[in-house]
């Protein structure tokens, strides 16, 4: 007989469809941003791309890569307070499969609901199970970044190719509205 149910979502408690939205940063000029790398291939290296260049178009300064300890799970309370911490924004990712993607929408909303906003990025092919795990997490309209499928398979030059399209939707994500 089975004594327990376990959830795949992280959650004990499913939270009330509440959209929580950390304060933009009126720019990334300065701006500390911390990279959770959630172990997929390729992964690390499209965020460290990114992370290059938000420094060299905006002045941003990344300060803080960590990787999380496994693909599938939200990132845990002590390293989301570590990163939190030292960032003023977050990019997390790369959603490549199901659990990944679910895994990094968790995280963005997690930094968001901290006051840290977070760009997410997943690729395409994931995006139902992204925003579906979104939706769980009380934010079915949280904003993923989308990205061609896959992500896995690029080399180098692809990666920089991609981190190249992404990053101005990336600074649109985490900071406020020009006017």
């Amino acid at each position: 007989m089975f004594d327990r149910i376990l959830d795949p979502t992280g959650l004990s408690v499913r939270p009330a469809n509440v959209a929580v939205s950390a304060r933009r940063v009126p720019s990334l000029a300065g701006a500390r941003v911390g990279l959770l790398n959630n172990t997929k291939r390729n992964a690390a290296q499209l965020l460290t791309e990114l992370g290059d260049l938000l420094r060299d178009r905006y002045g941003a300064v990344v300060t803080i890569q960590r990787t999380k300890p496994h693909v599938a799970f939200p990132v845990d309370e002590p390293m989301l307070k570590e990163i939190a911490a030292v960032s003023d924004v977050v990019i997390t990712g790369v959603g490549d499969c199901g659990s990944c993607s679910a895994s990094a929408a968790a995280d963005g909303i997690a930094f968001e609901r901290a006051g840290v906003p977070a760009a997410v990025i997943v690729s395409d092919a994931f995006e139902v199970t992204a925003r579906a795990m979104a939706g769980v997490h009380g934010d079915e309209n949280f904003e993923i970044l989308l990205t061609p499928h896959p992500v896995a398979v690029l080399d180098a030059e692809q990666i920089a190719e991609r981190a190249t399209r992404l990053v101005s939707h990336v600074a649109a994500r985490v900071c406020e509205p020009v006017r």
